[in-house]
């Protein structure tokens, strides 16, 4: 991107920021997410860092927030309320160190010089030497242990923030931050709240022997106002019970709840004000001593779930603890705040735009990020469906980097109104494959591309068809080279055979080498067949003389060979009928209970069965009335391949239950836990509920367990778990 470029998509960015801002801050609605914002801010923050003669007093990252809604009377900051930049990586991370580190490193030599004037040659030149000793070795803000400057780590709170002002001990005012500079005077809104006190605690200071705190006559304290995870589930039913519009996330809540002119309305929301900040001098040196005294004068504080981390190795220990147990929290975060914990450096430190230099948001991997469509490829599917595939930018999501996004079908990238080139929205949930959510016109330089879907196979050269009433492209090939290899992928993927070590690479290459022409195949490999394979793991050039790939393709065989007894509604999934996924696999070997029954029902037959209609099964005839299908069974059945189960037993000892795993259990995979509680009736749950039955506590549980226990749920040890599946 050159300078020209860098202007243009910087101008647009902000134009795009502020008009979201716009809508969340003030106006609390939004159309994108969150996290979504958050990454258009990240890529405008990056490139005014880059390019900083493009910033400008405007600018997104040089406000806090939207304008003050008008119904409220303005209240000016005493000190502006900033706001923080974000991180989401470790390298992230190590970039705003570095920053800060130079940064203090030029204003110490620099003082150590202007000191130095008055001194003589030598005791100047010693000075300097010294201040630069200090910074080269270590830096101030040293990776490892031993770190010169020290941080204080605490959840990132996702509320609204709000300035709570004291005179005398007494609250008189209480105002939202604003624009940072004027904020909205909620002052008999927040008195509502029962966790901001009324009155200060000013005697516990007095009490403690030996502290030396000096105490202001006006106390200015920061927070935010939240809405607890339980508050929030009962306020939503009360919403559905009324007919109302459910809320659509705690933040949105407490910040209408907030800006509510009757303040009976804010009291019913059953608020909650956590304090962070202290701006009044107590005499304090550190941000965890704020933290301390704010908990002495009465305040709400998160003291318990935060830490003071002496290196950033122990500031990445903690944001990786509260990612995986942020549900143990009563109230939602999206991260952490990481601050310089020394208030004297912190100030040293100054600001850049609206936010400090010395305390950074180290925000959770986001679900939603933006990128840059560079271009879009088609994909031949097992079932010869033609899907577009959008090649991105790479971005992270969900600490994953994302460079592929489907777009399902040509009317898919229609509704979008996507072109090659846009800057899109792009969402993961969970391990999904990614999606884009929306694309961002506002942002076009003018250079993008339409797309167009080809009319021929790509990897074929077959006429794509459409067949009647569907919306996808299909090469009408058996034989296309692109749907065999798919078709393999699939019948060794976990939901069907599981054959472990046996990813696509390897398939691909036994494809090539002509080792495999169908599944079946698989089960008659041996050592011999495949150790000229180039793509076997290996450490070293012809690292398989010395016994190292021998070994994997041992291990390779014993996989394949161990997957031939399987149960027999992954049997039915893995032969991959177009539209019969794991639900309707279960309900065909429920219902017929022997493959050879299946292959002999009629239409009518199949069309009987509960949930299964009329495409779905015309899909499941039309698939056992082909010969090279019935040919591939009877491969099948003569490589070894056992059915297990295949009479289905009709009274199931679990059915009906519903079963939750946390922890790790010794004897069993968690995939395979899983499939023995489904062969027998049974059903998994990822979640605690009351509909749940039985939690399977094994090594390590996690927060479900404390979830079972308030529920009353019966908790079982693998040992129990293991004599209900006998």
């Amino acid at each position: 991107m050159n300078k020209k470029e860098a202007k243009e998509r910087i101008g647009k960015l902000k134009n795009l920021i502020n008009y979201h801002r716009y809508l969340y801050h003030v106006l609390d609605r939004q159309e994108i997410s969150e996290a979504a914002l958050d990454s258009l801010k990240k890529e405008l923050f990056d490139l005014e860092q880059e390019y900083p003669e493009f910033v400008t007093p405007d600018s997104p990252t040089q406000r806090v927030a939207g304008k003050p809604l008008e119904k409220f009377v303005k209240v000016r900051h005493l000190k502006p309320m900033l706001s923080f930049n974000d991180a989401f990586s470790k390298e992230d991370m190590e970039d705003w160190l570095e920053r800060n580190s130079k940064l203090l490193e030029k204003e110490e030599i620099a003082k150590a010089k202007r000191t130095s004037s008055s001194s003589s040659p030598t005791q100047a030149k010693r000075r300097v030497e010294k201040n630069r000793r200090f910074f080269d070795s270590p830096r101030p803000f040293q990776k490892g242990r031993g770190s010169v400057v020290d941080f204080f780590c605490e959840p990132k709170l996702d509320g609204l923030a709000i300035e709570l002002i004291y005179k005398d001990g007494i609250f008189k005012t209480g105002s939202t931050r604003g624009d940072g500079i004027l904020g909205e005077d909620v002052t008999q809104n927040l008195k509502t709240i029962e966790a901001i006190p009324l009155k200060l605690e000013i005697e516990n200071l007095l009490k403690i022997k030996n502290l030396k705190l000096k105490i202001p006559l006006q106390v200015v304290v920061r927070g935010e106002a939240i809405i607890t995870k339980k508050t929030f589930e009962l306020v939503n039913k009360e919403q559905t019970k009324r007919r109302l519009t459910p809320f659509v996330n705690p933040r949105n809540l407490a910040a209408g709840s907030i800006r509510q002119l009757n303040p009976k309305i804010t009291a019913e929301r059953k608020l909650d004000v956590t304090a962070y900040d202290l701006v009044s001098d107590f005499g304090q040196e550190t941000h965890e001593e704020e933290h301390k005294i704010l908990e002495i004068l009465g305040f709400k504080t998160n003291n318990k779930f935060s830490r003071h981390c002496r290196n950033l190795a122990e500031v990445f220990d903690f944001r990786n603890y509260w990612l995986k147990n942020r549900e143990k929290l009563p109230y939602e975060i999206d991260g952490s705040v990481v601050t310089v914990n020394s208030n004297k450096i912190f100030e040293k430190m100054g600001v850049v735009g609206k936010a400090p230099r010395g305390a950074i948001a180290f925000k959770f991997p986001l679900k939603e990020a933006t990128t840059i469509v560079e271009d879009i490829m088609v994909q031949v599917g097992r079932t010869g469906a033609v899907t577009p595939v959008a090649i991105l930018r790479p971005v992270q999501i969900g600490g994953v980097i994302i460079s592929r996004a489907t777009l399902h079908n040509e009317d898919e990238i229609k509704r979008l109104g996507l072109k090659i080139g846009d800057t899109v929205v792009i969402g993961r949930a969970g391990d999904v494959i990614p999606d884009i959510v929306r694309v961002l016109p506002e942002l076009r330089t003018g250079k993008e591309k339409e797309f167009h879907l080809p009319k021929k196979c790509p990897i074929c050269g077959s006429n794509l068809i459409k067949p009647e009433k569907e919306v996808i492209w299909r090469c009408p090939n058996p034989k296309c080279f692109a749907q065999q290899k798919r078709y393999f992928h699939y019948f060794v993927s976990k939901g069907a055979f599981n054959i472990v070590g046996l990813g696509p690479k390897i398939i691909n290459k036994l494809i090539d080498a002509g080792l495999v022409s169908d599944p079946a195949d698989l089960f008659k490999l041996e050592i011999g067949n495949i150790v000229s394979l180039e793509s076997l793991p290996r450490r070293k050039p012809k690292a398989f003389l010395r016994g190292f790939a021998e070994k994997s393709v041992q291990n390779l065989i014993s996989a394949i060979q161990a997957r031939k007894k399987i149960s027999f509604p992954k049997f039915i999934y893995a032969l991959g009928i177009r539209n019969v996924g794991e639900e309707t696999s279960q309900d065909l070997a429920e219902h017929f209970g022997t493959l050879e029954k299946l292959k002999e029902a009629s239409l009518q037959d199949l069309e009987k069965i509960k949930d299964i209609g009329p495409v779905v099964a015309k899909s499941i005839f039309d698939w056992f009335s082909q010969k090279r299908n019935l040919e591939l069974l009877e491969k099948l059945k003569k490589a070894g391949v056992e059915i297990i189960g295949a009479e289905f037993i009709k009274h199931q000892p679990l059915k009906g239950e519903t079963f939750v795993l946390t922890g790790g259990l010794e004897t069993l995979a968690r995939e395979e836990a899983k499939e023995r509680i489904s062969s027998l009736g049974g059903e998994v749950s990822e979640s605690v509920s009351k509909k749940t039955d039985f939690v399977v506590v094994g090594k390590d549980p996690g927060s479900k367990l404390d979830e079972a226990k308030k529920l009353g749920i019966k908790i079982i040890n693998e040992q129990e778990f293991l004599k209900m599946l006998k």
